[in-house]
């Protein structure tokens, strides 16, 4: 299982995702879930949604803002829309969510308890739990506004929510995982998202365990004594600079527009690689799709990685942005006659494989491996302006539109 694995900066973007792009987000999302689920299974998913850079990853290959806070809400709902409608298909089911959506969590987990036959007031507690936790016992500045709670049908869970600070305009999402999980008090997040804010009081620090016995003493004791307590608290050593002990961190920058220093140039361009520069006719006739063209196969590549990509791949989110571009126009807008066009293609390679013929869905997990050859054999980097400047010349062309209208 993943563990505190990052934290990153996400600042606070206002508006809403447009119907164009939330209804695609769906489709698309929930096809990268179903591969996920045919090729590895429900705890893979889980795992995958427990991870800070996978999902912001996640986030920007379906079209989100690359780096906002909105990527948690947007796809989270997305998800929803597309997992619960199949959720005795897939064995999942996404509850919860933001604001009102997010109180109803406990009604909704007991009735999937009374229709798998699993523990509802154990997962009711989980989620009231790891809220409290969140909301309470790591106070960094964030005010917990969203909670969704992902269970499958074996009792699995993962739970991502966020919280926000108005003051410094930042979110921080947090992802917990039922798998492996020792405590909920103890360690226990599977990953934190959110900006570096510098000292704060992080009741869940394995070096808390004795000040927690005192709290919960405290409660009994006078205030003139619980003033002294606090005052020693605050010069323990675990309050202190909120820094997770791993490499999953990502730090988000300030500015909207993706530059060259915010994307692995090697990797980008072992995918344009493989879009532009290799004989994609074999992909073409394995995809059964006469004309496929360079742009969509790069599209693919990129989906591919998100389906079949290990936990390495994902320190560049921003990366991800350029399969299907942005909502606000960074990289480039989003060109719906591709994302059209992956979802078809990936779709079918789905319902394929599902009668047996699989090889379109190893065609498409080929071009993650074929990108990956060219980066571990040669040097391709990506020439960043004019990767830019090809996307936006041809924007017209591939439909691009943007939460603003069509460019």
């Amino acid at each position: 299982m993943l563990k505190r694995s990052g934290y990153a900066d996400l600042p606070l973007h206002h508006g809403t995702v447009p119907k164009w792009l939330s209804d695609r987000m769906k489709l698309l999302g929930t096809q990268i879930i179903e591969a996920l689920l045919i090729n590895y299974g429900k705890k893979e998913v889980l795992t995958r949604l427990s991870d800070p850079l996978w999902f912001q990853s996640l986030g920007a290959v379906l079209g989100m803002d690359w780096h906002s806070s909105g990527i948690t809400t947007s796809v989270m709902y997305a998800l929803k829309r597309g997992i619960n409608e199949r959720a005795r298909e897939f064995g999942l089911c996404v509850c919860g969510g933001r604001g009102k959506y997010s109180r109803k969590t406990p009604d909704e987990l007991l009735f999937l308890a009374d229709a798998t036959g699993l523990d509802g007031n154990k997962l009711v507690n989980a989620s009231r739990l790891t809220a409290k936790v969140d909301g309470c016992a790591v106070q960094d500045g964030f005010q917990l506004y969203m909670h969704n709670f992902i269970l499958s049908d074996e009792g699995d869970w993962t739970i991502v929510q966020q919280g926000m600070n108005t003051l410094t305009r930042t979110a921080r999402r947090y992802h917990w995982s039922s798998e492996n999980l020792r405590s909920f008090v103890e360690e226990p997040h599977s990953g934190v998202t959110g900006e570096n804010q510098g000292k704060i009081l992080n009741l869940t620090d394995s070096g808390a365990k004795e000040t927690r016995g005192t709290i919960l003493t405290l409660t009994h004791e006078n205030p003139d004594k619980m003033i002294k307590e606090i005052a020693k608290v605050s010069n323990e050593d675990y309050v202190t600079t909120f820094e997770l002990r791993n490499d999953r961190n990502l730090r988000m920058p300030d500015h909207h527009d993706v530059r060259a220093e915010d994307v692995d140039l090697k990797r980008l361009g072992s995918v344009l690689a493989t879009a532009y520069e290799s004989d994609n006719k074999d992909f073409e006739s394995l995809l059964l799709t006469p004309g496929l063209g360079p742009r969509t196969l790069q599209s693919l590549t990129l989906v591919s990685e998100v389906i079949y990509g290990t936990p390495s791949r994902f320190t560049d989110p921003a990366r991800f942005s350029f399969a299907h571009g942005g909502k606000d126009g960074h990289p480039f807008p989003v060109p719906l006659k591709i994302y059209d066009e992956s979802i078809r293609v990936l779709g079918d390679a789905i319902e394929k494989s599902k009668l047996g013929y699989t090889e379109k869905s190893e065609c498409i997990k080929r071009l993650n491996a074929t990108a990956r050859q060219i980066e571990a054999n040669c040097d391709p980097q990506a020439d960043f302006e004019a990767t830019l400047a090809h996307e936006r010349e041809n924007s017209h062309a591939w439909g691009g539109r943007t939460c603003t209208g069509e460019v």
